[in-house]
């Protein structure tokens, strides 16, 4: 039996480019590494701190009272934001820091060792870092297994990269039961504008990965190939959180596909929901069901407004720009906000998007201001700059960015910083 403590740190975002939601969310892969770690007859502690707005010295005391054999601790907020992770390590270098003397074996999970193992190994101070979908790999590491594929570690003078990221078959998930005052405490409702909270939030995950390959999504190492879990199994989960309280459920798939047994199952269930997905995929009639299921959000990726440019971005839409324009106003007849997320890309031009814009809006359909892309290491247009990425991924992809812009998204209220001002910095 081994003593397993998984930690999701307070997060901090002042001075980062981070583009995913500020507020606590479900660490949905600690959880579900926490099934399977006390599933096979491990002690387990899972701290929030996140969510429980935990000091340093808290989580310390925290640790001394477990005494575990092992700490994971994940280099993102919770897997909805795998792909678009704020590119410092310093929360979690700060972490690793206070924690290194409180357990033999430190681990760090996330998208940042799943792409750049060496680097997060040496950043972070750890013993193994874990590349991939983590909860297979987490479960072999307390079994006492260590020279298996997915991992990263010292291995004398050198870093051992021991194969490549992991997937796991996800379909067999069975349905995740969280603490109740974790669920208290979930105040945030997640992409969600027509009402205010009146009960608790949570996230939920329907499907992993996605059967597309635009070119700005870094999900290659992680949560890359399709999957999705039994409608019944999603349900089974759903009626847990209800029983909790709460009123409100956001789906962390990266696409959110069309599933009729799992939107009629919800159509008894008196829940609301948010989702993102293409609306290209979507038939008139599926919107309406959508919306009789409880969908109250949608944000669905158009990211250019014309054929060039949706062709630069790999997006393989079939539809035009007016055809998606119609799509998106249907959609809003079933569900109150509706959101299409645009990217700045050369090939649109200016006063047509922000004319678009104010028709969308128009028609009760939001549309942002163009965001600027960010090249994630591990994304194809990191590849199409640079090649693979090397142990200076993250910051070439962040010189380039602050130097290409000079104005950014709208959660970012201050001009991010350079990364080597963020970070700790650790000697080679």
């Amino acid at each position: 039996m081994t003593r397993v403590a998984l930690i999701n740190p307070n997060w901090d975002f002042s001075g980062s480019i981070y583009f995913g939601c500020r507020s606590p969310h479900l660490p949905l892969e600690l959880g579900i590494s926490e099934h399977y770690l006390k599933a096979a007859g491990h002690d387990t502690l899972l701290l929030d701190a996140h969510m429980f707005d935990l000091s340093l010295a808290e989580i310390e005391a925290e640790l001394r009272a477990f005494d575990p054999d092992q700490i994971v601790f994940t280099t993102a907020p919770t897997y909805l934001f795998w792909r678009c992770a704020p590119p410092e390590l310093r929360v979690p270098q700060q972490l690793a820091i206070a924690v290194r003397d409180l357990a033999p074996t430190l681990i760090a999970v996330g998208p940042h060792g799943s792409t750049t193992p060496k680097t997060a190994l040496r950043k972070l101070g750890v013993d193994i870092v874990v590349m991939g979908e983590c909860e297979a790999s987490l479960l072999r590491l307390a079994n006492g297994e260590r020279d298996f594929p997915g991992l990263c570690f010292a291995d004398g003078a050198s870093l051992r990269v021991n194969g490549g990221p992991q997937a796991v078959a996800f379909s067999d998930q069975p349905a995740l039961d969280w603490p109740e005052d974790m669920i208290r405490r979930h105040h945030h409702h997640h992409h969600r504008f027509e009402a205010a909270p009146t009960a608790p939030g949570a996230e939920v995950e329907a499907s992993r990965g996605c059967p597309y390959n635009c070119t700005f999504c870094a999900k290659e190492n992680f949560r890359n190939a399709y999957r999705k879990r039994p409608p019944a199994v999603i349900l089974d989960e759903i009626d847990r959180l209800r029983r909790h309280g709460i009123e409100y459920v956001y789906f962390i798939d990266e696409i959110f596909l069309p599933n009729r047994e799992l939107l009629e199952g919800l159509t008894t269930r008196g829940l609301k929901f948010g989702v993102q997905t293409r609306i290209d995929l979507w038939k008139p009639d599926m919107l309406a069901l959508l919306g009789r299921a409880g969908c109250v959000s949608i944000e669905a990726g158009i990211e250019s407004l014309t054929v060039e440019g949706r062709a630069a971005l790999a997006k393989n839409c079939k539809m035009t720009t007016d055809q998606l324009a119609d799509r998106l106003v249907e959609a809003r007849r079933h569900v109150p906000f509706v959101q299409a997320n645009l990217i700045e890309v050369p090939e649109d031009d200016d006063p047509v998007v922000q004319r678009w814009r104010r028709t969308m809006q128009d028609a009760g359909v939001w549309a942002n201001d163009p965001v600027p892309l960010y090249p994630y290491p591990g994304s194809p247009d990191y590849r199409k700059l640079w090649g693979e990425p090397d142990d200076v991924a993250w910051e070439r992809a962040h010189r380039h960015y602050l130097a290409m812009f000079d104005q950014f998204s709208d959660v970012q209220n201050d001009r991010p910083v350079p990364l080597d001002s963020l970070e700790l910095q650790v000697a080679s």
